[in-house]
């Protein structure tokens, strides 16, 4: 059952970077565009999309699971202060403190680990 749960907790944890690495591709331009209204290089999209895509493989496969977590940790931190620092509003606010309840899960994954991975 451990496992299982295990499992569970990566592909939550996982798939909400998997599928927004997913849709910045079918919405490139628009994602550039914003990472640039953010100050941010529209030259990078291609890097966030293969962090993300490939973070969120890593942390579902339940592979280098650590590193993979601490990376993500710091790109999600990152991602809230730069994209959602307008905490007048609420929808920012939620935003940001998403992305720091997910980075809070990743340091927990960094920290323990799996059984595989021990």
């Amino acid at each position: 059952m451990e496992k299982i749960s295990q499992f569970i907790a990566r592909l939550f944890l996982g798939q909400i970077f998997l599928l927004s690495g997913v849709f910045k591709i079918s919405g490139y331009e628009g994602t550039q565009g914003y990472m640039e209204t953010m100050g941010v290089p529209g030259m990078l999209l291609p890097l966030v999309i293969f962090v993300e895509i490939a973070g969120g493989l890593a942390i579902i496969a339940g592979w280098q699971i650590r590193l993979t977590a601490l990376a993500l940790a710091a790109f999600t931190l990152i991602a809230a202060v730069i994209f959602h620092h307008n905490l007048a509003d609420q929808m920012q606010i939620i935003m940001f403190t998403k992305n720091i309840a997910i980075t809070g899960g990743l340091i927990l994954l960094a920290t323990h680990g799996t059984k595989a991975s021990e």
